[in-house]
């Protein structure tokens, strides 16, 4: 009877642990199951979101830039660039927005000045095919503060913020060949040019009438974007706009463009080179008569921190 008693127990306690087993490796299974993601159960990201902060100490030079500034300069600069990129079925909706501003320490008189822009820029495509949209853009640019023009003895202001201003309003077709390349080109554009600023609007600046405001502009458009990785360490980034006046000198094409090469020394240092130039019928300020057009030219080489957001 003992040996039976004993025998019972020692079943009852296997078959006790066995049932413990299928309950824990059960629990283990349905834990596994609620934590992984089932490949049929994958969701495509509409939003695409990030940025770049960096902030560098270089050497600059100008030529003929209307905003101000001397020839040589040491450059104080920090520059931020936010994207949101959205694409869902035919649809997208490419969104960034480019802030910059500079102490530059120039050699004229004054001793110093502000360098800054504004650049934002919102783009809606409807897919015609794999690599053409129809699309639709608009952008805005300025600059935060005032901007001086040097002589050897004065200064004069130049600029200011919404003094010039640009908004633009354009439809046309978008080509996207690559991931890293696009062609925007419009017939249909309105540009209207804003000069807030009372001295400057008195004296007819950036092209509108002495006294007003504003000008509004109707031409054609085009804006080539283009990003290139040669590797994990150097990149560049580059923007040409092109803008035709129908309604005043259309053979005289405003042009502004933008371009950055960035080199990273390691996981936040980084060395730079950025140009930047501008072609604009409408501020005569250069030539020896100071009421002339001229090409616009900036290049700034520094050294500093590189943050990705």
């Amino acid at each position: 009877m003992k040996k039976i008693y004993i025998s019972f127990v020692f079943s009852l306690l296997a078959f006790s642990l066995i049932a413990q087993d299928q309950t824990v490796k059960k629990l283990k299974d349905e834990t596994d199951k609620s934590i992984k993601k089932d490949d049929a159960d994958t969701t495509i990201k509409t939003w695409k979101k990030g940025g770049l902060y960096s902030f560098n100490i270089g050497q600059g030079s100008l030529n003929n830039w209307a905003a101000g500034g001397d020839d040589f300069s040491l450059t104080l600069n920090t520059f931020l660039n936010l994207y949101a990129f959205y694409k869902k079925d035919k649809h997208s909706w490419d969104n960034s927005l480019d802030l910059n501003w500079g102490y530059v320490k120039t050699t004229s008189i004054g001793g110093r000045k502000n360098d800054d822009r504004i650049d934002l820029l919102s783009k809606y495509g409807y897919a015609l095919n794999p690599k053409l949209n129809l699309a639709g853009l608009f952008n805005f640019r300025s600059q935060f503060f005032k901007g001086f023009s040097y002589t050897t003895t004065t200064k004069t202001l130049s600029s200011n913020f919404l003094a010039p201003g640009y908004v633009l309003v354009s439809i046309g077709l978008d080509y996207k060949p690559t991931k890293n390349l696009s062609i925007f080109v419009s017939p249909i554009t309105n540009r209207w040019v804003i000069v807030r600023d009372d001295t400057l609007s008195a004296k007819g600046a950036y092209g509108v009438r002495p006294g007003t405001k504003s000008i509004n502009e109707f031409g054609a458009f085009a804006s080539i974007s283009y990003r290139k990785e040669f590797n994990k360490f150097i990149v560049y980034k580059g923007k040409l706009d092109l803008f035709s006046n129908y309604k005043k000198n259309p053979q005289n094409v405003d042009l502004y463009m933008t371009n950055i090469l960035s080199a990273k020394l390691g996981k936040v240092f980084s060395v730079s080179w950025s140009v930047d130039m501008i072609y604009d019928d409408d501020v005569r300020l250069f030539g020896a008569n100071k009421r002339s057009a001229a090409l616009q030219l900036k290049s700034i080489v520094g050294a500093g921190v590189q943050i990705k957001l």
